[in-house]
């Protein structure tokens, strides 16, 4: 069965913000090996799952040739899977828009064949999947910034058990790698 993947970019004080400013200070961060090492995952990774608001935002950046270069050229050739109601067209190349049970829709795809699946970001699409166990691997790269804002990683009431499983140390932050515990 496949496994899911959520990668995500959080600060020091392990809250996130509004992706577009953050993306522009996390670039700075990010040395050769770290890109290595993040590239490494997606090329593991046949497809990228997105809820409506984060696949936008990547779609304005990597769809168009902006973005990390060396991104760029895996996200533009991977199949995108976007969770919406709302969202009419998915103009980005390889997409297709999920309707219907979340749930359902995702356990479908982790049984069909092929390599992993990833989650960039973090949102509502993760939220359901952490509550309903279907991330297997939780990779959450810090930088080292104290923004004092932003949203924590689960909402109130909200709580997951992890395991640590790996530590990555690069020059300028580091990866935590986490399993979800029953």
């Amino acid at each position: 069965m496949r496994k899911i993947i959520e990668y995500c970019i959080v600060s020091a004080d392990g809250t996130f913000d509004d992706p577009d400013p953050v993306q522009a200070g996390v670039r700075g961060y990010q040395d050769d090996a770290y890109v290595r090492d993040s590239l490494g995952l997606f090329h593991a990774c046949d497809a990228m799952l997105f809820g409506r608001a984060t696949y936008e935002l990547f779609a304005r950046s990597y769809g168009l040739g902006g973005g990390n270069p060396a991104y760029a050229v895996r996200f533009n050739a991977m199949r995108k899977y976007v969770f919406s109601s709302k969202l009419e067209h998915a103009e980005w190349n390889n997409s297709t828009i999920v309707r219907g049970d979340v749930v359902e829709q995702v356990t479908r795809l982790k049984q069909q064949p092929g390599a992993n699946l990833v989650v960039l970001g973090h949102g509502r699409l993760s939220e359901t999947l952490l509550q309903h166990r279907l991330i297997d691997v939780l990779e959450l790269s810090i930088y080292p910034e104290l923004l004092g804002r932003g949203r924590p990683f689960l909402r109130d009431g909200q709580a997951v058990k992890l395991k640590l499983t790996a530590t990555k140390s690069f020059a300028n932050n580091v990866k935590l790698i986490y399993e979800p515990r029953s």
